[in-house]
């Protein structure tokens, strides 16, 4: 058979193995972290009729011990289906085991199946892309590249994390919507969201009369301040944006005079030690480099005593030689 030949072969799919239900781990890797209880149930009785239509997928871990080796298999994508299958009573399901070997694999594996099936609300997306910033030091674009999204898609999630959280935990549970958590970042102070959002909640306000009642506040909050004319400096925004690419965060520059300030936002504990890891092995870099850069320090040898200047020195030219027998 020609290489040729051999390239048009059909990919085999993979083999499906029924493995039981108390030997798979969950993924700790996985985004998803709101169940329906009312939908697994459902899901549940679907099963049982039905059986399960699309296998799991894991990984295998073997683990050494004194009598031989112990299996075990991690979750990547398929929870909901065993937690309906441990519903159900099912011993075995069908999965697809796949070799990943490292932890950002297992990440981008859960997150990717879980967009493709629209499994994960806009927060635990949003979680899951700052994830894989933070925890992996990727960049947003390599981010929107691994996931199969744009660049935009993936900055306009992550800016979905710096709403307080009680909007957050709105968006997660459908309370409201996308669109109008969106709207609700129009608004700098947080104050001001806040107040919105109990609005929005109280009188179910569509996303137009959302959309009305923050301009009609932004423009109440500017009528009340002295009009600065803000001049957009393209210095500022490169720097903003090289900022945000080597820390995988919001980043803000406000210059003052000859000096400013530096924002750098973060959504929690780890994500602030992620920033400070980048940040020291940053510094740690540039030490180095200005090391290797120093000139070698030079070996100071003592001085000997300085030769008698030429006009202090006697006039030999007359003496005669002295003889002494």
């Amino acid at each position: 058979m020609s290489d040729n030949q051999f390239a048009q072969q059909p990919r085999l799919p993979d083999p499906i193995f029924h493995i039981e239900t108390n030997k798979i781990k969950p993924n700790p890797f996985q985004p998803r972290r709101v169940f329906d209880e009312d939908a697994l149930h459902e899901l549940a009785n679907s099963i049982r009729e039905f059986g399960i239509l699309h296998p799991l997928v894991v990984t295998k871990l073997e683990t050494p011990t004194e009598h031989g080796t112990e299996v075990e298999y991690q979750l990547i994508s398929g929870e909901r289906r065993l937690m309906a299958s441990r519903l159900a009573g099912l011993e075995r399901v069908p999965a697809i085991i796949k070799s990943v070997p490292s932890d950002r694999e297992r990440l981008e594996l859960a997150i990717i199946e879980n967009i493709q099936r629209e499994n994960l609300n806009p927060i635990e997306t949003a979680r899951a892309y700052a994830k894989l910033q933070d925890q992996f030091g990727l960049t947003q674009r390599e981010v929107a590249v691994r996931v199969g999204k744009s660049r935009e898609a993936v900055a306009n999630a992550i800016r979905l994390l710096n709403l307080p959280t009680e909007i957050q935990d709105a968006v997660s549970h459908g309370k409201i919507n996308e669109s109008q958590a969106r709207l609700l970042l129009m608004l700098s102070d947080i104050k001001e969201q806040k107040t919105l959002f109990e609005d929005l909640m109280l009188n179910n306000l569509s996303v137009r009369q959302l959309r009305s009642r923050i301009a009609a506040k932004k423009a109440e909050t500017a009528a009340g301040e002295a009009p600065v004319p803000a001049m957009p400096d393209p210095e500022m925004n490169h720097i903003e944006e090289q900022l945000r690419e080597a820390l995988g965060t919001k980043v803000r520059v406000q210059k003052e005079g000859t000096g400013g300030k530096l924002t750098i936002n973060f959504y929690s504990p780890e994500e602030l030690q992620a920033i400070i890891d980048k940040l020291t092995k940053t510094k740690e870099a540039a030490e180095a480099a200005a090391l290797a850069e120093a000139p070698q320090a030079a070996e100071f040898l003592p001085m000997e005593e300085p030769a008698a200047p030429l006009h202090e020195l006697p006039d030999l030219s007359e003496q005669k030689p002295d003889f002494t027998v």
